[in-house]
């Protein structure tokens, strides 16, 4: 497991946009159970100072972790995905997820250490519209236990 400090300051390339639409929305919010108008009713997001319909604060995850593969596969660390427990996860938001957003994310190596025969790897994601506007810091910490002796 080649995790090391010489991660720290990696960035991977940024996404392709993905594009957030309302029955994206509707539907994630439905599957948590999450009965706020805001997020099935455009009027009901208008009333509350909102564009269109926005998405619940965890929606952000199903963009944030087509942009973690790279990290989950880069050889460079050597993560081995059956052996990998996601430790941390802290969300900063600088504005909702709106329908119609095109968010894109650049994921970058914030600290990478071992511990007691543990990789520990800790991310933070840019989440931002196709033009730029910072829409959620995504911060993760991925620890991989090391492989048991087979001996």
């Amino acid at each position: 497991m080649p995790v090391t400090s010489d991660l720290v300051g990696r960035r991977y390339p940024t996404t392709a946009p993905y594009e957030v639409c309302r029955e994206k929305i509707r539907e994630f919010a439905a599957a948590i159970g999450d009965p706020h108008p805001a997020y099935r009713d455009a009027g009901a997001a208008r009333a509350l100072g909102h564009p269109d319909v926005i998405a619940p604060p965890t929606f952000v995850f199903a963009v944030v972790h087509r942009a973690m593969a790279e990290v989950r596969g880069d050889p460079a660390i050597g993560l081995d995905i059956d052996r990998v427990v996601h430790s941390d996860q802290r969300l900063e938001f600088h504005r909702p997820v709106r329908a119609g957003d095109r968010l894109t994310v650049t994921v970058h190596i914030e600290a990478a250490r071992r511990l007691a025969g543990k990789g520990i790897v800790s991310t933070r994601s840019e989440v931002t519209t196709e033009s730029g506007e910072p829409v959620v810091t995504a911060h993760m910490t991925l620890i991989s236990r090391a492989p048991e002796n087979t001996d």
